[in-house]
C-alpha cells in the first residue's frame, strides 16, 4: 500500500551484535532487511532467541494479511470487495481504522476522511488511470464520514458509490502491527521501518536513544537519506511524515497534482507546507495526524498545532521568498532534535 512520498529514515549501526556499553550488558540484536506493503521493511530488536530468518518470515505473514486486508492494490482485498459492493462484512483493521478516522476527523474540521477514495482514483493515485479532467462536484457527493457506518460487524453506506481509502493510516498501523509482533517474541528493545515510518522502544545496541532523520522536502528528491534537514532522538512511540514531492505530476498546463487530496475541495492541497512529520503514542496515529496537517494546508495546520497541547509536530515550510525553508517544531518536537 504504498503511500507516503517523505521517507524517514532510521540512522542505526549496521553492525548489531552484542555489546557492553556503558556498563551495560546489551542481548544479541538481530537485523531484518526487505520489502513490506510494497515498500522497504527494517527491523532491529534484541531478540536472542530469534533468528532474522524467523522474525523475517512472521513479518512476511503479517504483510499478507494487512494486504489481504486494506490495500487498495490488490483487487481481491477486503477493502476492494467492500467498495465494489461483494461485501457487507468488515474485519477488525478495517474497523479499528474507521474509529481512528472518526477520531482523526474530528480533529481536522473534515481535512481528514477516508473517504476520499473516488477523488483520490479520479486524480490517479489509487492505481487507476486518471481522468484528464475529474468532476470533482459530482465526486463530492459521495465524500464525508457520516455517508458510512458500521453496524453490527457489517458496513452500511449512504450510497454505494461511497468508498473507502486507508493510505493515510493504513501503514502506520501495520507498523504499529509489527511493533506488537516484535513485542510478542520478547524483544524489549527495538526499531521497525516500514517505508520510513517508525516505531520504537527503548535503546539500540550501543545502549542510546535511537536516531532518526528527516529529509529536505524538494521535489523530486528521491535520495535515501542524502539531504537530511534534522535528526531526531526517540525511545518510544511512532513518527511518520507526510510531503508531496515524491508523488505528484504536472497536467496539461503545468500544474502540480499532488497524492494529498482535500476532501473539502476536492482537489489536491498545495500550500507552502512541504511536510508535516508528527510523533504519537501509536505510528497508526501520526500517520493519520501527518496526513492531516498537509490536507489543511499551512495555515490551518499552523493553528491547529498550535491548538493541541502537547502535540510533537515538526513542518518545513517554503519561504516566503520561495529561496529556502522554514521550520515550525512545537516544544515537544524540539525536545527530540539532536544538538
Amino acid at each position: 500500500m504504498p503511500k507516503k512520498p517523505l521517507r524517514i529514515l532510521p540512522l542505526v549501526a549496521s553492525l548489531l551484535l552484542a555489546c557492553a556499553c556503558g556498563g551495560r550488558t546489551a542481548s544479541p540484536y538481530v537485523e531484518v532487511e526487505g520489502a513490506m506493503l510494497g515498500t522497504t521493511l527494517r527491523i532491529v530488536a534484541d531478540l536472542p532467541g530469534s533468528s532474522a530468518g524467523e522474525l523475517y518470515a512472521a513479518a512476511m505473514r503479517l504483510d499478507a494479511e494487512a494486504k489481504a486486508s486494506m490495500s487498495l492494490f490488490d483487487e481481491g482485498s477486503l477493502l476492494n470487495r467492500l467498495n465494489r459492493g461483494e461485501t457487507d462484512r468488515v474485519d477488525r483493521h478495517i474497523a479499528f481504522n474507521l474509529r481512528l478516522a472518526d477520531s482523526i476527523g474530528a480533529l481536522s474540521g473534515g481535512a481528514y476522511d477516508v473517504t476520499v477514495a473516488p477523488l483520490v482514483e479520479a486524480w490517479g493515485f489509487a492505481g487507476k488511470e486518471r481522468c484528464a479532467a475529474p468532476n470533482v462536484d459530482s465526486l463530492l457527493a459521495f465524500v464525508g464520514r457520516d455517508k458510512v457506518r458500521i453496524e453490527q460487524g457489517r458496513l452500511v453506506r449512504e450510497d454505494p458509490r461511497v468508498r473507502l481509502d486507508f493510505n493515510s493510516v493504513a501503514k502506520g498501523y501495520t507498523v504499529d502491527l509489527l511493533a506488537r509482533l516484535v513485542d510478542s517474541l520478547g524483544a524489549e528493545n527495538y526499531l521497525v521501518d516500514i517505508g520510513g515510518e517508525v516505531r520504537c522502544r527503548g535503546v539500540n545496541s550501543r545502549g542510546t536513544a535511537w536516531r532518526v532523520g528527516i529529509e529536505t522536502p524538494f521535489d523530486g528528491n528521491m535520495t535515501d537519506g542524502e539531504y537530511l534537514r534534522k535528526r531526531l532522538l526517540m525511545r518510544d512511540g511512532g513518527l511518520a511524515t507526510s510531503g508531496n514531492y515524491r508523488r505528484f505530476y504536472r497536467d496539461a498546463e503545468g500544474r502540480k497534482v499532488a497524492h494529498t487530496i482535500d476532501p473539502l475541495t476536492g482537489r489536491s492541497s498545495l500550500s507552502r507546507l512541504l511536510s508535516a512529520t508528527v510523533w504519537a503514542p501509536t505510528c497508526a496515529e501520526a500517520d493519520a495526524l501527518a496526513t492531516m496537517f498537509l490536507a489543511m494546508g499551512a495555515d490551518r495546520a499552523l493553528a491547529a498545532a498550535a491548538s493541541m497541547p502537547g502535540a510533537a509536530v515538526y513542518f518545513i515550510l517554503a519561504a516566503a521568498d520561495g529561496d529556502d525553508y522554514e521550520e515550525y517544531l512545537t516544544p515537544a518536537m524540539e525536545a527530540m532534535v539532536m544538538e
